[in-house]
């Protein structure tokens, strides 16, 4: 045994497991007076956000909520959201965000495959999720929250938000995790199959991707916040617990629409804001009017499919910094990014736009980002040409995919974790993706297995064959494109088609084009999608 392992072992005084619930507890007693939320006229600073998280806290556990629950959210960016970020895992349990754009179907299967024993819905949202409840035999339980900025909707749950939390204690002790390893969060991605996987992530990945944010974007102290990026996704981002970390403020946005967004900017000062390009795109073609009296620099993080360059462009224009980012909710979100160089701000704007357009390098906590074959598990050379695929080795992977073992075996062959996406590596070691292995389609940052919308398209009485590929698309970046082959002396219209999509799953999700006639198989009477890709490419 080494002399620097004699009698130095870790004692109670020199380790603690690493949790983001940290972060809240400190911003709390350093910066109790700052403000940590702003919601429309409502202000919370960060002493009464920490009592709001204990009571709610407090509150689940006297709803029988022990280690290791699975508490579900339907909300849009609003408090109760940002709260639930904190409170769920100060109570053991684990944040399973919902993308409140699914269907009941999906959203019933998550429910009943991560084990909910609770849920927390918007009334905006209540007819989705009681077709949902409908479809269990074991129901959670329901808190309703009741924001006075929706219209519509019923009240469908046990009890009111705000009614819940007066049940808890404001003065609840919380423990950290007994291990670090411990979960903190459940997110369902469609991955490369129309079978949506569970992604488990656990503390310590969280507190360390949540300081990578502030490291890999230069934030400094006391930022403000704004949430164009949806709270269901990767968890924010990890931003939740980032924005504590700083002692910042969080400016919440129920809806996105370039007026709120420019509205909040100039009221609040805000400095920093995440979204995918179809964000950037609302804003870079919002009326001129509502980009006016903007006088300070507000940094930008964006993700999913590359920005167009004349966005990037544009955004810098209007005094946007924009950072590219990349990563998958298997890394907590975002896990690569574009780190600029000085000497790149002498090129003209339209090459930094081509540079910032690549994906980047990894972030600072992550150990490994390479791109390799996945045949042979080597390097790719970094010629800027040869195809890989993008792997990940690190404390910000996830544990593995929930109730499914054959799949994380798959996803961490060889020791990394494959993305699925092929990219290649520049001469800097930049990488840059090129193409999605399985066809994924990512949609105003979204993302829509094209396997899924295959499944519904078969269902459709006519339908005799069906392939769906990613069609480029100015707003969204890229939408569903289906290819049909139809019954003989079946008929339908393009429209008949997209209607029976929509009846059938989320409207998102559904293709927006149909193409009829045969398609390109090969010799054994597989279908080549990368045909059809080109093909969608030029309609």
């Amino acid at each position: 045994m080494s002399q620097y392992d004699t009698d130095l072992d870790k004692n109670a005084a020199n380790f603690s497991q690493l949790s983001p619930l940290t972060f809240l507890e400190r911003a709390a007693a350093v910066y109790p007076g700052r403000i940590a939320q702003i919601y429309g006229e409502r202000r919370l600073s960060w002493a009464e956000t920490y009592e709001r998280c204990r009571r709610f806290a407090s509150a689940l556990r006297r709803q029988g909520i022990e280690q290791d629950d699975t508490v579900a959210l339907m909300l849009p960016n609003v408090p109760a959201m940002l709260e639930a970020h904190y409170a769920i895992p100060m109570a053991g349990a684990v944040i399973h965000g919902l993308n409140i754009r699914l269907d009941a179907d999906t959203i019933a299967f998550q429910l009943k495959h991560g084990g909910a024993r609770v849920l927390l819905t918007d009334r905006e949202f209540s007819a989705t999720v009681q077709a949902a409840l409908d479809q269990l035999e074991d129901k959670p339980y329901v808190i309703d929250v009741d924001d006075a900025a929706c219209d519509g909707g019923d009240f469908i749950g046990d009890i009111e938000y705000e009614a819940f939390l007066d049940g808890g204690q404001a003065d609840f002790e919380w423990r950290l995790p007994a291990d670090e390893w411990q979960a903190i969060a459940l997110g369902y991605t469609s991955g490369t199959t129309g079978d949506p996987k569970g992604v488990v992530t656990h503390h310590r990945g969280a507190y360390l991707n949540a300081v990578s944010n502030v490291l890999a974007w230069n934030l400094g102290t006391y930022p403000v916040y704004l949430w164009t990026l949806p709270m269901f996704h990767c968890n924010g981002w990890c931003f939740p617990w980032t924005i504590a970390a700083l002692n910042g403020t969080s400016v919440c946005l129920r809806a996105v629409r370039a007026g709120d967004i420019y509205k909040a900017i100039k009221k609040h000062q805000v400095t920093h804001l995440c979204g995918a390009p179809i964000v950037l795109n609302l804003m870079v073609n919002a009326e001129d009017k509502l980009k006016q009296g903007i006088e300070h620099q507000v940094s930008v993080m964006t993700a999913a499919a590359a920005p167009p360059p004349a966005i990037l462009e544009a955004m810098a224009k209007l005094n946007f910094d924009v950072t590219h980012v990349y990563g998958l909710t298997e890394v907590y979100g975002p896990a690569v990014v574009c780190a600029w160089h000085q000497q790149w701000d002498e090129l003209p704007l339209a090459e930094q736009a081509e540079m910032k357009a690549r994906q980047g390098v990894r972030y600072p906590m992550l150990e490994e980002l390479v791109v390799m074959d996945p045949e042979t598990m080597l390097p790719v050379p970094r010629d800027g040409e040869t195809l890989g695929e993008v792997m990940f080795r690190g404390n910000i992977v996830m544990k593995g995919y929930l109730k499914n073992p054959a799949a994380s075996e798959k996803a961490f062959a060889g020791g990394y974790f494959h993305s699925g996406d092929l990219a290649v590596c520049h001469p800097d070691g930049y990488i840059e993706i090129r193409d999605r292995s399985k066809d994924i389609i990512i949609s105003g940052g979204e993302n829509i297995s094209s396997i899924e919308i295959e499944k519904v398209l078969y269902r459709h009485p006519a339908v005799l064959e069906a392939a769906v590929a990613a069609m480029p698309d100015e707003k969204w970046g890229e939408t569903p494109c289906a290819f049909v082959t139809l019954h003989d002396d079946a008929e339908a219209s393009e429209q008949g088609i997209i209607d029976f999509c929509r009846g059938h799953m989320a409207h998102f999700k559904a293709p927006r084009k149909v193409v009829f006639g045969p398609l390109p198989k090969t010799s054994t009477g597989k279908i080549q999608k990368f045909e059809l890709r080109e093909r969608a490419r030029q309609l």
